[in-house]
């Protein structure tokens, strides 16, 4: 039931402390179900022509206020595949900009993860609801919490998607670190705040924590080069950099020499 949960809407009741798993199926769901509906359409399938504006239609059913304007502006001309940012870390996107603040305090001051005494992280009362998970049950419920993601990120390479794996979800110090992070509401989300044992207290804004330009080719040799070696990791990006050359994309599925596309790690990390 939990899973049929997802399936058919992408419920979000996973966050409150078990079933984290389902999280990774909602956008995957969402483009097998676009794909689908191209497929059929294709084929001479039918559906309701107002689906949208009817007056049983999404708009209604789905949105307190709307424009239709907005529906087709840049249609055919704006892709936002191409504006997209990606993740720097394997965790909630909502729990990068106080993954970096903390990492950036670590290595600016020098102090080490048995120093720190409390953290505060501020955030929106939408995030402090649904990502303020003190005792995560899972792997994948740790990645979607602000608390544990923060407190790995003292005591790991949180780039590495490797680093985010079982062993983190039951080491004692993440564990521990984990419980003194207090996520609060406030009007200047992703303000970071560590007092340490020493009695200094150190603070850091961070606008966002995804990642920047020329990062790329550092995530993608990370999540690639335990299968693929330095050499073949590099090869693939630079030919996927220029995808849109290829005649055929046949050889993608004869890139690695594992059926696994990504590392275990990797993968859970990467598609949290």
């Amino acid at each position: 039931m939990g899973i049929a949960g997802s399936l058919c809407g992408g419920l979000l009741e996973f966050a409150r402390g078990n079933g984290g798993m389902v999280k990774r199926l909602h956008l995957g769901r969402a483009s097998e179900a676009g794909v689908l509906a191209a497929t059929l359409a294709a084929g001479g399938f039918t559906g309701p022509r107002t689906v949208i504006e009817g007056q049983f239609g999404f708009l209604r059913v789905f949105c307190t206020a709307w424009d239709e304007a907005e529906l087709t502006r840049g249609l055919g001309e704006e892709f936002l595949v191409s504006t997209t940012v990606l993740k720097r870390y394997s965790c909630h996107a909502t729990a990068h900009p106080a993954v970096r603040a903390v990492r950036d305090l670590q290595a600016e001051h020098g102090f080490a993860a048995a120093s720190v005494e409390a953290i505060t992280v501020t955030g929106t009362e939408r995030v402090v609801e649904r990502h303020n998970i003190l005792e995560p049950a899972d792997l994948m419920l740790a990645q979607y919490s602000i608390p544990f993601s923060v407190a790995l990120a003292l005591c790991r390479e949180a780039r590495d998607p490797e680093s985010w794996d079982e062993a983190a979800l039951a080491d004692p110090q993440i564990r521990s670190l984990c419980r003194r992070v207090r996520l609060v509401p406030d009007g200047e989300p992703g303000t970071v705040t560590i007092a340490l044992t020493d009695r200094r207290r150190l603070e850091r804004r961070a606008e966002s924590g995804m990642l920047e330009g020329g990062e790329l080719a550092d995530k993608f040799q990370r999540l690639t080069r335990g299968m693929l070696g330095e050499s073949g990791a590099t090869a693939l990006y630079e030919r996927l950099l220029r995808l849109e050359d290829e005649r055929d994309l046949n050889w993608l599925g004869h890139s690695a020499p594992h059926p696994n596309p990504l590392p275990a790690g990797a993968g859970r990390g990467d598609r949290a």
